[in-house]
């Protein structure tokens, strides 16, 4: 008799596999903006001439100077091996050259200044730097998802804080160190904020400082927007605070004033030891800039300055031409007095019927402008929207009135120039 075969086992390669992603990657939510991202492409395919005031990406371009002098480096063969990880010395001298002239600040280039892949590539290698399981940190509520996710990402814990009013943000820092054991051991601050464009003066980030002290505490400062103030303020730096460079970092970028987002130029610039920590993290990530941008970035540093105050004025015109339309639609709009952006709460009725997100859905389908609603930048964001100021004057008036049309409202009167104005 013959022996019963055992059935043969499928081919390995036919056989079930499941990927198992780290918990780190499961702990992020869905990407909110993901729904109304998917829409703009599918309307702009369908070839829409959608008004995109909805990501912070300028669209002026930047000083011709630099551009020449990225093609002259980039043609030189020796410029293209592994570049310093800390970055060019001459960059950083730059850096803090910068840092004297505008705020007082003395930064020695050669242990307080790091050159990183933009400020959002430094900030998140940062909190890997400081932060681990078990650690918490104080994030600005709403919040620049980088700053929330880049802790999350750390395997740390956050603690959101309302940041509109400055003074009680201070004083909830306060009150969550005296209660809450261990106490945080980072706090993150980013003014002018993104989205809501907060701004402080000085004193605070004194004040900071002394609670830093008190209850040991670390700082990040972003400084993201410092090079776009308008009507003659003039954004801080954290590092000049007595005694900031003990206690913290300040991140600093030329994407928005250079007009540079898309060649990742930012810095790290502060304490030594936690510049250090940082780059101990991103010589196991990345081995620094290619070297023709950061030589071309000290071209920008060096010789574009009154440019980069020429494009706060351009933006401080595209501000004015936009809140001035949406206050004549009857809109409550607080101006900026500095960042690309526009933080306006949305009007009656809408704010009581819709979320922020079924809101900028609603203005992107029917009146082709995307915008950024509120609640994409956490629950303290819901019930407003972020508008970027990249879009040339006409075209915000265009935003306006197609805005103005899919709501059914009539602009306002617009007002008579007091006798004191004109």
């Amino acid at each position: 008799m013959d022996t019963p075969r055992e059935p043969e086992s499928p081919p390995i390669w036919d056989q079930p596999f499941s990927i198992r992603v780290a918990d780190r990657v499961n702990r992020l939510p869905a990407y909110l903006f993901a729904q109304i991202n998917k829409l703009l492409y599918q309307k702009r395919r369908a070839g829409d001439d959608v008004i995109d005031l909805g990501m912070g990406n300028p669209s002026d371009p930047p000083h011709p100077m630099v551009v020449e002098k990225l093609a002259e480096a980039a043609r030189n063969p020796d410029n293209h091996g592994y570049a310093p990880a800390w970055g060019l010395l001459n960059l950083r001298r730059e850096v803090a050259g910068k840092y004297f002239r505008q705020h007082g600040v003395r930064l020695d280039p050669e242990r307080e200044i790091l050159v990183c892949l933009g400020s959002k590539e430094g900030f998140s290698h940062m909190c890997l730097a400081l932060l681990g399981p078990g650690d918490t940190a104080i994030v600005p509520a709403p919040s620049y998802p980088p700053h929330l996710y880049g802790v999350m990402l750390a395997a740390a814990n956050a603690i959101l804080l309302e940041v509109s009013n400055p003074e009680n943000f201070l004083r909830n820092v306060a009150y969550t160190c005296q209660h809450l054991y261990p106490t945080p051991k980072l706090v993150i601050v980013n003014f002018p904020h993104n989205p809501t464009t907060t701004v402080v003066e000085g004193d605070f980030y004194v004040d900071l400082v002394r609670l830093a002290r008190r209850y040991g505490f670390m700082v990040i400062s972003d400084l993201a927007y410092a090079d776009i103030t308008f009507d003659g303020y003039r954004a801080p730096s954290f590092l000049a605070a007595p005694g900031a460079m003990d206690v913290g970092v300040e991140f600093t970028t030329m994407s928005k004033g250079y007009n540079m987002a898309g060649w990742r130029v930012g810095f790290c610039a502060g304490n030594a030891e936690m510049v250090r920590a940082l780059a101990t993290i991103k010589s196991y990530y990345d081995y620094g800039m290619f070297r023709p941008i950061q030589i071309a970035a000290i071209i920008a540093l060096r010789h574009t300055e009154a440019a980069v105050e020429e494009q706060a004025r351009i933006y401080q015109s595209r501000r004015d031409v936009l809140c001035e339309g949406l206050e004549r639609l009857g809109w409550p709009i607080t101006r900026p007095k500095a960042t690309m952006f526009v933080w306006a709460k949305i009007p009656e009725p809408w704010a009581s019927q819709m979320s922020s997100i079924d809101f900028a859905m609603k203005l992107l389908k029917e009146a082709d402008v995307a915008v950024s609603p509120g609640g994409g930048f956490g629950a303290a964001g819901e019930g407003y929207l972020r508008l970027a100021l990249i879009e040339n004057e006409q075209r915000l008036r265009q935003a306006v009135r197609q805005i103005a049309r899919c709501l059914g409202q009539k602009p306002l009167a617009k007002p008579e120039p007091s006798p004191t104005s004109r």
